[in-house]
Order: structure tokens, then C-alpha cells, then sequence
């Protein structure tokens, strides 16, 4: 029987040292019978299952054009690909060809689960008709209609390296959690999407594992998604990130998007616990100084051993906070200075972290995790102040708005 582990619960020395001729799965959708998998590549021993995607498929609920989501997946494989791995597979439902070609494998059914699966590998040897009871996609939309008037939150990971002592899924787990947990502070008032757990890398080549949805096509894709919920009526969003390398991309989109639906409101916010809340409690709680939060150190670091301790290998952890820094450029949460680069990431690591892990604690990450929560409400409550000021101008004649 194969035996499948989950490739985003690894670190990237883990996935370093994985044979590259081990098949590597990524699914559409969560429901599916990786017997049946298995069998279309031969019964490999081992089989590694990357974080489903979510939605985008016709079926899934919620999607765009093909041609997007193929462009995603794709960018996807090729980061696989240029790791050396030689057998790299998207999982698609039946009826969805996106000209993978070789690449493709397909599912027996089209069906979707609402979020990703978040288990222990050997769940995803079940059957989708036992390991969800969830109906088919045909009667299902996302979001419910019901939604609307709310703040749709887009909450966007990453699956990228973190160091010695993090697993590839730090990013998505964070920003579900503070999604998640922002919709339940204001039920009314807010709607999140499933998490999606690829976004964009531009420094992948420096260390093993890291995906990249390239540039253009995860603008392209995000679009998409705006274009598919402005057409049902939809008109607030927040893209919420996980992940510094999705926000450049992000700023793109809101101003693509606000340019084409003059009348939603759809904005985004630099990561996460760097606004005037977040900040304030980044500041009361850290031990480290500047340069010890840039990536895999004290802050994401609590984070994960508050939200996810099975997942962290303290043992392993290395600090490193000698990113070279001057006046206008240097590294940390919420970066400071006037200067904007991407030099190679392994200028300033050995291990992948910026940061100092070792001074994290799951007590910190408790208190960060509400001060990011409260901060993303007041944020939806923002959007809907700025929208609903906007519709009462616009519904009285202000600017064009007036003219027939």
C-alpha cells in the first residue's frame, strides 16, 4: 500500500532529502480516493500530497476562467520541477483539463470539501463519499448568496520554507486562523473564503521547497475571483496575506480592481499584526529587537507553537538577525525605510529565518493572535464605513456619478 505524507507539514532540509523521483500530488478540492491515486501512478512506496487548492475549477463553487487557474497550477509544478523533482502531478477533478498534459491525473468525482484538510496523511486514503459527506459542488456557491452586504475576507498563505525548526504551511496557518478568527468576532459582518496556500515567491531558488504562483498569474487569478463575486453582486473584500511576498502583487490587484468595479470597495493591508493594533502589541510583547521578526523568527515562531506546536522543531531552531541593514533598508515585520529591493535571500541567511525563534513562546503568540484579530475587524469595519459613505455621494449626484 502507498504510504502519503503531507509535503507542507515538512521542512525544506525534509524536503531536500526527498528522492526526486517520488511523486508529488497537488489537488482541486480535498475529496478524493487516493487509492485510485495511487493506482494511476503505479503504487509508488511513497507519495508526498501538497496543500489542496481550494476553489477556482467550474464545480468548485467559485470559479474563473481556465485559463488562470491553469497558469497558477502550472507556475505551481514548474516550482516542483525546479527543485529536481521529476514526477509532479496536478490532481483534477473529472472533466476539467487546464493542458497539464502528462502531468494531469483526475478524481472520480467533482466535489467540494470547504476547506483544506487539516489531518494526520492517512485520512486522505478515504473515500469522498466517507471522508466528507458534503454535497456536490452543483448545489453549492461560494460565498452563499446570503453573504452579501458582508466584508468577503480573502485570506491568501503560502507554502514556502521557514528555516530549520518550521514547516512549509507557517503562512496558511496563521492568516486562517486570524481569518477565521476575525469572522467570528463580527459574525455579521464578515465572510471569509476557504485559505488559499500558494501565493508568490520571488527568491524560491534560494532554498529547497518553496512554491511560487509567479506574478502575473496570481494577479491574473485574483482577479478572477474579484470579476466571478462582482458579477453575483458582491462588493466589499478584503484580501487578507500570510505571507510579505503576495503584497506587491495584492496592491496591483485592488487598484486593477477598484479601476474595473467602480462601485465595490477592495482593499488590503500590509501582513498581519503590523497596523496601529498590531503594531502597539508587537512592540509590548517581542524580546527581540529590530531584525529579530523578518521571517521564521519570534513572531511567526509563537505564532506556530501557539496554533500548531506539533508542527515546530525547536531543537532545530537558529537564530539569525545579521541581515545587512542600513538606514533605509532593512528586515523585520513591519519593515521600515524608504528603500524597496529583492536581493538574493540567501545574502543574509544560512537556514532560511530572519529572525530569533528562540525567543518565541506560545503565551506571546496567544496575545499576538488577538491583537490580529481585533485589528482585521477593525478593518472590515472600516470597508464597510468607506463603502457605505461612498454609496450615499454616489446615490446623490457627486462627481460623474451626476452626469447621465
Amino acid at each position: 500500500m502507498t504510504e502519503s505524507f503531507r509535503y507542507d507539514n515538512l521542512t525544506w532540509p525534509e524536503v531536500a532529502g526527498l528522492p526526486r523521483d517520488m511523486p508529488l500530488v497537488l489537488p482541486l478540492g480535498s475529496s478524493f480516493d487516493l487509492e485510485r491515486v495511487a493506482a494511476q501512478l503505479s503504487h509508488p512506496q511513497r507519495l508526498g500530497l501538497l496543500p489542496p487548492i481550494p476553489f477556482g475549477w467550474r464545480g468548485s463553487g467559485l470559479a474563473v476562467a481556465e485559463t488562470l487557474l491553469a497558469a497558477y497550477v502550472r507556475n505551481l509544478l514548474d516550482s516542483l520541477r525546479d527543485d529536481g523533482f521529476t514526477r509532479v502531478y496536478a490532481l483534477t477533478p473529472q472533466g476539467i483539463d487546464l493542458g497539464l498534459g502528462e502531468s494531469a491525473l483526475h478524481t472520480q468525482v467533482n466535489t467540494y470539501t470547504g476547506k483544506p484538510v487539516d489531518a494526520s496523511p492517512e485520512t486522505w486514503n478515504l473515500k469522498p463519499e466517507t471522508q466528507n459527506p458534503t454535497p456536490r459542488t452543483s448545489h453549492l456557491t461560494l460565498p452563499p448568496d446570503t453573504e452579501r452586504n458582508k466584508v468577503i475576507i480573502l485570506p491568501i498563505g503560502h507554502t514556502e520554507q521557514h528555516g530549520f525548526h518550521l514547516p512549509l504551511s507557517v503562512d496558511t496557518i496563521i492568516i486562517e486562523a486570524i481569518a477565521d478568527g476575525a469572522v467570528e468576532k463580527i459574525p455579521g459582518h464578515a465572510h471569509a473564503l476557504p485559505v488559499m496556500p500558494y501565493g508568490v515567491s520571488t527568491h524560491r531558488s534560494s532554498f529547497a521547497a518553496t512554491m511560487n504562483a509567479g506574478g502575473r498569474a496570481f494577479e491574473d487569478f485574483w482577479l478572477g475571483v474579484i470579476d466571478a463575486l462582482a458579477a453575483r453582486g458582491f462588493d466589499r473584500f478584503y484580501f487578507m496575506s500570510g505571507h510579505g511576498g503576495n503584497m506587491s502583487f495584492l496592491v496591483n490587484i485592488v487598484k486593477y480592481a477598484g479601476e474595473r468595479h467602480r462601485r465595490i470597495f477592495c482593499a488590503t493591508a500590509f501582513l498581519h499584526t503590523a497596523g496601529r493594533i498590531g503594531a502597539a502589541a508587537l512592540e509590548k510583547y517581542r524580546a527581540s529587537p529590530i531584525g529579530g521578526m523578518g521571517h521564521a523568527g519570534e513572531l511567526e515562531t509563537s505564532y506556530m507553537l501557539h496554533l500548531r506546536p506539533d508542527l515546530c522543531r525547536m531543537q532545530r531552531v537558529v537564530d539569525e538577525t545579521d541581515f545587512i541593514s542600513t538606514p533605509d533598508y532593512y528586515m523585520d515585520w513591519i519593515e521600515g525605510g524608504s528603500l524597496i529591493a529583492n536581493p538574493p535571500w540567501d545574502d543574509d541567511t544560512k537556514t532560511g529565518a530572519y529572525g530569533a525563534g528562540s525567543l518565541a513562546t506560545a503565551e506571546k503568540g496567544r496575545l499576538w493572535l488577538e491583537a490580529a484579530i481585533e485589528e482585521k475587524a477593525a478593518h472590515v469595519a472600516e470597508i464597510h464605513e468607506q463603502h457605505r459613505r461612498r454609496e450615499e455621494r454616489r446615490n446623490a449626484g457627486w462627481g460623474l456619478w451626476g452626469k447621465s
